[in-house]
C-alpha cells in the first residue's frame, strides 16, 4: 500500500505471491522467521523474501531459503539474470552473517580466511527461488547489482521475525546475535 510505483508493486507482490507470504502481527519468536526487503537501483527493481532459523544458544543464523522478484525491464539473457541474482543472494549473505573487516589500533588483523570469514557451504542457503519479470517495452536496466541490496535487509527482518530482536549492525554473526538475544 506504500508503493505508487506499479513495477515497484508489482515486484513486492510477485515475490510474496511466490513466497506465499502470510502477514503476522508479532514476531514468532521460534526461531524461525521470515523477512521482507525492497529495493530500486537505477530502474530495476528488487524485491526479496528471506527465511532464516536462529540458534538462539549459539547465536547461528542460517539464511535457509530465498525468494527474489527482479525487474530490469527488457531481459535478454534469462539464464544469465537469474546466475547473478543467485550470486548476489550468496555474497549478500556472506556479507551480512560473517564478513567484517577487523582492527586495531595500528592496523587491520583480517589479513586472511581464518580472520576474515566468509559464507562457507553448510552456511549456504538450501534454495533461491527467482520471479523474473520480463518488460519487453522497457529498456533493460542493470541487472549485477540490483539484488544484493535488498539481502541485508531482508535477513535482518527475519531475524526480527524469529526472535522478536532488531539486529541493526552487520554482520549478523553468533556472537553479536547471541549478545542481543542475552540483552533482549
Amino acid at each position: 500500500k506504500y508503493l505508487s510505483n506499479p513495477r515497484h508493486a508489482a515486484v513486492v507482490k510477485a515475490v510474496a505471491e511466490k513466497a506465499n507470504w502470510k502477514p503476522r502481527t508479532s514476531p514468532s519468536k521460534d526461531g524461525k522467521g521470515r523477512g521482507l526487503a525492497f529495493a530500486e537501483r537505477n530502474g530495476t527493481s528488487v524485491a526479496a523474501v528471506a527465511e532464516v532459523e536462529v540458534d538462539r544458544a549459539t547465536g547461528r543464523v542460517w539464511a535457509r531459503r530465498f525468494f527474489i522478484a527482479h525487474d530490469c525491464g527488457l531481459i535478454i539473457n534469462p539464464m544469465g539474470l537469474r546466475q547473478t541474482i543467485e550470486g548476489n543472494v550468496v555474497q549478500g549473505t556472506s556479507r551480512t552473517l560473517f564478513e567484517e573487516v577487523r582492527f586495531d589500533r595500528d592496523s587491520v588483523k583480517s589479513v586472511d580466511w581464518a580472520s576474515y570469514p566468509i559464507l562457507e557451504m553448510p552456511d549456504a542457503p538450501e534454495s533461491i527461488e527467482i520471479v523474473l519479470i520480463d518488460r519487453p517495452d522497457v529498456a533493460p536496466s542493470g541487472a549485477g547489482e540490483p539484488s544484493i541490496r535488498v539481502i541485508p535487509s531482508a535477513l535482518a527482518n527475519a531475524v526480527y521475525d524469529a526472535t522478536g530482536v532488531r539486529m541493526r549492525k552487520a554482520p549478523l554473526s553468533p556472537e553479536r546475535v547471541k549478545a542481543a538475544l542475552g540483552a533482549s
